[in-house]
């Protein structure tokens, strides 16, 4: 939490036409894009904004209304409001979902969905490169940092490389690696969705929100196609990001 002196540049303008949690509301977000609170860091209570910055509480409220409407902040319930978790995926770099929250501090989760053995419809014959009566896992979860829901997964994999599901944990690479399998190479295709009434319930979003939805296609050293991910992704917990250069 930001010491006492350092909220106090947040106080809203009394003499200022523009009302008070709207100020106090543009403060706080400005002071979130500059990095005073680390993601999934603790706000300051409604009831501590009031006493150190000299506002009421409905003008608290308001304000951070305006931050939980922006995707900025979440509440969780009986532990108050924390900066949401934003995560920015490098495109130009193989890396795995569990890899990367590690890496940047968090703590990866699932929450199983579904997970079987199935014959391969026609997009996984396809993409996979498998015939009408060949059998793939499919993995279907819901994927989490911190607690907080990220993105809904779907896997399909070949039967012959993951013959029961029901082995494979929270990192599905750690698996495979632990198997010898290690995907080298994907393609990935990224697209603006709107959430669906299926895809809102698990992700807690709601139906029609934008979400972006990446394909992944990977790949063993041999060329042998293993890995056929679909993934929805909150676009407010979530950026990809690219570095171009001349």
């Amino acid at each position: 939490m930001l010491p006492q002196q350092k909220l106090l540049v947040l106080r809203p303008d009394a003499d200022s036409a523009t009302p008070l949690y709207l100020q106090l509301g543009h403060k706080l977000a400005a002071a979130i894009h500059a990095g005073f609170w680390l993601a999934d860091e603790p706000l300051p209570s409604e009831r501590n904004l009031c006493e150190i910055l000299g506002v009421s509480r409905v003008t608290a409220r308001k304000a951070l209304d305006i931050l939980l409407a922006d995707g900025l902040i979440i509440r969780r319930h009986g532990a108050g409001t924390y900066i949401t978790p934003k995560l920015e995926q490098p495109l130009n770099k193989l890396t795995n979902l569990s890899e990367m929250l590690i890496q940047r501090g968090f703590t990866p989760g699932s929450r199983w969905i579904k997970r079987e053995v199935a014959l391969a419809n026609a997009e996984e014959q396809l993409k996979l490169n498998l015939s009408s009566s060949s059998r793939v896992s499919r993995l279907q979860r819901v994927r989490m940092a911190n607690d907080v829901v990220m993105a809904l997964e779907e896997t399909t994999l070949p039967f012959t490389f993951v013959p029961d599901p029901n082995l494979v944990g929270d990192s599905l690479y750690a698996y495979m690696r632990g198997a010898r399998l290690s995907v080298v190479r994907a393609i990935q295709n990224i697209a603006a969705i709107n959430a669906t009434q299926a895809i809102s319930e698990l992700v807690d979003v709601a139906p029609g929100d934008a979400m972006l939805h990446l394909t992944r296609i990977g790949y063993l050293e041999n060329g042998t196609a293993i890995e056929l991910t679909h993934s929805y992704f909150r676009n407010d917990y979530y950026d990809f990001v690219v570095e171009l250069n001349k």
